[in-house]
């Protein structure tokens, strides 16, 4: 196995670039040589000298039958000799050599370090170092599956081309893939892989690691190949619903990863509306992120920190270093500069407790900036989220918030681990009927396990985690700042118990989905919720509660007719028997009962109203019967994606949400 990307071919060309070069031929053994014979092998090697043939029955009055019987005992030893040697080895029902060309027709199969390709004819010129495909040509590498109208490469100049290229590719193996070895035997694997798109799929919650391609060409030269436009598509049943059109893409192969380049790019919905955004340079590894394709364009309501409604557009991920990325998305402040003041800071010179005031802007305060650095230290990720909501200067202490985090997996105790260590700057947190509370500083570390499984058909989903942090923040009953250390202890466990549900026949989709990624699983089940807190503070206060909550969700519909094919309710009361007071605002357990309320409705066709809410029902609070925290959002839900508008009444935050789904084969 050759180490690093840079020696292999990128993406769909590494199999040519990976060929022997042909200037070792004075060794290999020359077979068929001006002979045209019935389901004949071409191995290019010495390897004879090192083994005997099977021995036959001489009684076969059947030339053709005893061949066939010869190379069907040889087989395993072309095979192993190939993967050792790592030799070409070219299969067919035709094949002949002529003035140092090798012509193979009829199911032309190629095998070299085990990557396998499929042709109808094929021509290598072993003095020009030249090898042609054409008719039907298929590539098979692991997870990767291209299908070729025509491929041309060249061993001297290092260039060639390939065309009419559609296929599959799986951004998580994609590396792996360009260096690994396969069995000969997988070629039966292209017969179920030649129908690019599929008849059946499986959603991958939470990931998309497999994309369908389309070009018309690709032009190779060296290390680097060429589009001019080459579309992508998660949908693996059809492209039609969204697609990605990347124009002028160049690929370059460097050491253990692939480097990306694009002109203006189109995300198309329904092959009516293009939105244009710009991928930049981007690189992808062994971790198969590259595909992140979040618009880059953000529309939001915002009006605590920004007045009402901002635009942001995100610049191109900034390489710092080998292991640091840093994102940069500058914001205009859209309500802020209509009105001609702002009501996001507090009086100057005044704490930052204090209430906010209207103050007159600058041309400074129309910008924001959000920032990000990502990377890792050894075996820990790092990030570090920096916002700036005005470019005053004289603003900066009430208009910049930090936040960073270093974690890592570790195994304790037979499970899997976060270990984090952060620091705050600024930080807002909602506290239901509390309102808004403001942590001025912080640094601490957390420890945290979460687990979800499946027993009895009874979903179980469990959280537990132990901290502590030194924490300077608004006091609890006044506005003035105090610091404190403080230690926390938290578990919670959710089941969703089956009462009668009705499951969908099979987990795969077809065509016919044209609006859920996954059939919908019907019926009713019993929610609860489990969950107990212990925190201690410095000054030796202390509090604590321990939650039940245990509620209904009924869903019905298929979500595959046009009008009210779906629907979901979902009602859940939680109590708290709580007890000790905190010395801070922002984590005061305040409300002893509440109501969760989640309800989804289809309109029409993918339009889908979603919205969900925490109704307070302690007596005895200011916002007795109140929503004190919630969220309402339209949404366009189709299979391959889904996008909506929202907004959060409780904090009066809004924006518009945007999602691709995942698939994989069956």
């Amino acid at each position: 196995m050759v180490s690093g990307i840079s020696k292999k071919v990128i993406f769909l060309s590494f199999l040519f670039i990976n060929f022997p070069q042909p200037s070792k031929s004075a060794v290999f053994a020359k077979i068929n040589k001006n002979i045209n014979t019935q389901n004949t092998k071409s191995i290019w090697s010495n390897f004879y000298k090192k083994k005997t043939l099977p021995s036959f029955s001489k009684n076969y009055n059947d030339t053709n039958l005893y061949l066939n019987l010869l190379l069907k005992n040889l087989e395993p030893i072309l095979v192993a000799k190939a993967e050792e040697q790592q030799e070409l080895i070219i299969q067919s029902d035709r094949q002949f050599e002529i003035n140092d060309v090798i012509q193979a027709e009829g199911n032309v199969l190629v095998s070299y370090r085990g990557k396998l390709l499929k042709a109808d004819n094929l021509i290598y010129d072993k003095l020009n170092k030249k090898i042609s495909a054409k008719g039907n040509v298929s590539l098979e590498l692991g997870d990767q599956f291209f299908k070729v109208a025509q491929l041309e490469y060249s061993f001297i100049s290092k260039k060639g081309y390939l065309l009419d290229v559609e296929g599959s590719i799986n951004t998580s193996t994609l590396i792996e893939d360009l260096s690994s070895n396969f069995s000969l035997l997988d070629s039966k694997k292209i017969e179920n892989l030649l129908e690019v798109k599929k008849k059946e799929v499986l959603n991958t919650p939470s990931k998309i690691e497999n994309w369908l391609f389309f070009t018309d060409k690709i032009s190779i030269d060296g290390q680097k190949w060429e589009s001019k436009k080459a579309v992508f598509s998660n949908d693996l049943l059809e492209s039609k619903q969204v697609k990605l059109a990347i124009n002028s893409l160049k690929v370059i192969s460097e050491a253990e990863k692939l480097r990306f380049n694009s002109s203006i790019n189109y995300l198309i919905f329904e092959e009516k509306v293009s939105i244009p955004f710009w991928l930049g340079d981007r690189t992808l590894t062994k971790s198969g992120e590259f595909f992140d394709f979040a618009n880059r364009w953000n529309l939001g309501y915002e009006k605590l920190d920004k007045d009402g409604y901002f635009i942001g557009r995100k610049f191109n991920s900034i390489d710092i270093s080998d292991d640091f990325v840093l994102d940069l998305e500058p914001q205009f402040l859209i309500n802020r500069f209509l009105k001609g003041y702002t009501k996001s800071f507090v009086k100057k010179d005044e704490s930052i407790t204090s209430d906010r005031v209207k103050r007159n802007t600058s041309f400074e305060d129309y910008f924001a900036l959000k920032s990000q650095i990502r990377g890792k230290i050894k075996n820990w990720d790092l990030e570090i989220d920096k916002n700036l909501n005005s470019f005053d200067f004289n603003k900066f202490s009430d208009a910049f918030r930090f936040k960073t985090k270093l974690s890592k997996e570790i195994d304790l105790l037979d499970s899997e681990w976060e270990k984090s260590f952060y620091g705050i700057y600024r930080e807002r947190v909602w506290n239901g009927s509390l309102g808004e509370a403001e942590i001025y500083s912080g640094y601490g570390s957390k420890l945290k396990k979460e687990n979800t499984w499946i027993v009895d058909g009874i979903k179980k989903s469990e959280l537990l985690s132990l901290g502590l942090a030194n924490i300077t923040a608004e006091a609890l009953n006044t506005k003035q700042l105090v610091t404190n250390l403080k230690g926390n202890l938290f578990y919670s466990l959710d089941q969703k118990f089956p009462i009668s549900i009705v499951n969908p026949k099979k987990k795969s989709i077809d065509i016919s989905y044209k609006y859920i990624p996954e059939p919908i699983t019907k019926g009713l089940s019993l929610n609860t919720r489990l969950q107990a807190s212990y925190s201690f503070y410095e000054n030796g206060d202390h509090q604590e509660y321990l939650g039940l909550g245990i509620g209904p969700e009924l869903i019905f519909g298929n979500f595959r007719n046009k009008t009210f094919d779906y629907t979901r309710i979902n009602l859940l009361p939680f109590y708290k028997f709580d007890s000790g007071e905190s010395v801070f605002k922002f984590d005061q357990n305040y409300e002893d009962l509440t109501l969760n309320i989640a309800f989804d409705q289809q309109l029409y066709g993918p339009i889908i109203l979603k919205s969900f809410g925490i109704l307070n029902l302690t007596k005895d609070s200011n916002d007795y019967g109140e929503f004190i925290d919630s969220k309402i959002s339209l949404n366009w839900k189709k299979r391959s994606y889904e996008v909506g508008i929202f907004y959060q009444p409780h904090n009066q935050a809004g924006g518009i949400s945007f999602s691709l789904y995942g698939f994989k084969n069956l």
